[in-house]
């Protein structure tokens, strides 16, 4: 028997690669999103629902009408730097939004959840960061998905929730059969950005830092490949559905790459010189994130398979240059 999912925020860049997985594995998929950074266009698998999680009886009337299984949490607000400037829209996004969500769910009886985390938790850290790497965020987004992922704790002990987090690092790429992708306005993501660098000759990419304590200056970030996170999020439905415990991971490769060497890379695949120009540093970035994902192998059996610099660029520019034409 087909087990449904309620997908919030499944109308954005992550939530609709992920949407894919949970049909394709399966699940019927049910989005919740409020269209405010999402797109209908991108709501391909299963039904949508337009609704905020910040309208706590809207919300709560669709999971009454929906009755999943299971609750994959995506919505929220993620732009480090605008986070910087407006903290009390992410507070009362990220955290109030979820706190309607989880109370939701207590009382429509859903019982396990997925939630969408972020190395922003963690902070600055210059060596691999594992699940036990201290939680120390430095911008107001990170500090929410920290706050969030208490909650969710908390709820679980109160109320017998079962969750998986999952603390994804870069995510990159896009769907390699071309049914989703990136589409951000303003575009605040470096690969977006270098490759826009690439297409359009009037467009200088910008380096936010060149005096980073690295090798070339640069910050360093672990790219994963949205499909492979997408991939990581299906495995933690099925682990939950299973009996699985409450349980956190991070998502990540374990290999790190510069702004500068993506800059290169892009203009490998794109075989044409990306502009580049060394700008001031942006508030809240840390030099270098960079993850151990041991555990979501041991557990999960979860390993990134399109994950290297070249798949996740080709697959990027090869939407990039559809959207151009649309």
């Amino acid at each position: 028997m087909s087990k449904t999912v309620f997908v919030t925020g499944g109308a954005g860049y992550v939530g609709s690669h992920c949407a894919k997985a949970f049909a394709n594995a399966g699940w019927t998929v049910v989005t919740y999103d409020n269209l405010s950074r999402g797109h209908r266009d991108l709501v391909k698998w299963g039904d949508l629902i337009e609704g905020d999680i910040l309208d706590r009886a809207s919300l709560r009337a669709a999971l009454e009408q929906v009755r999943p299984d299971a609750v994959a949490h995506f919505a929220a607000y993620a732009y480090v730097a605008e986070s910087m400037t407006e903290p009390a829209l992410y507070y009362r996004n990220n955290v109030v939004g979820t706190m309607n969500l989880l109370d939701a769910m207590v009382e429509t009886d859903v019982r396990q959840m997925v939630f969408s985390s972020s190395c922003a938790t963690y902070g600055i850290s210059d060596t691999l960061i594992t699940e036990e790497t201290p939680q120390n965020p430095i911008n107001p987004y990170g500090e929410t998905k920290k706050f969030c992922e208490k909650m969710i704790r908390d709820y679980g002990k109160a109320h017998g929730l079962r969750s998986v987090i999952l603390r994804y690092f870069n995510a990159a790429g896009c769907d390699t059969d071309g049914e989703t992708g990136e589409r951000h306005d303003p575009e605040p993501h470096v690969i977006p950005l270098a490759i826009r660098g690439a297409m359009d000759g009037t467009f200088t990419f910008n380096i936010l830092g060149g005096d980073y304590d690295t090798p070339d200056g640069t910050c360093i970030r672990d790219y994963v490949h949205v499909s492979d996170l997408a991939d990581a999020h299906e495995r933690a439905l099925d682990y939950l559905s299973s009996g699985g415990k409450s349980d956190i991971f991070n998502l990540g490769t374990g290999q790190g790459s510069s702004v500068m060497q993506l800059a290169d890379a892009v203009s490998r695949v794109a075989g044409k010189e990306v502009p580049r120009v060394i700008a001031d540093r942006r508030p809240g970035d840390p030099p270098i994130l960079v993850a151990s994902a041991d555990k979501a192998r041991e557990v999960l059996g979860w390993q990134p398979k399109r994950s290297d610099l070249e798949s996740i660029l080709t697959s990027a520019w090869d939407w990039f240059q559809r959207e151009a034409k649309s």
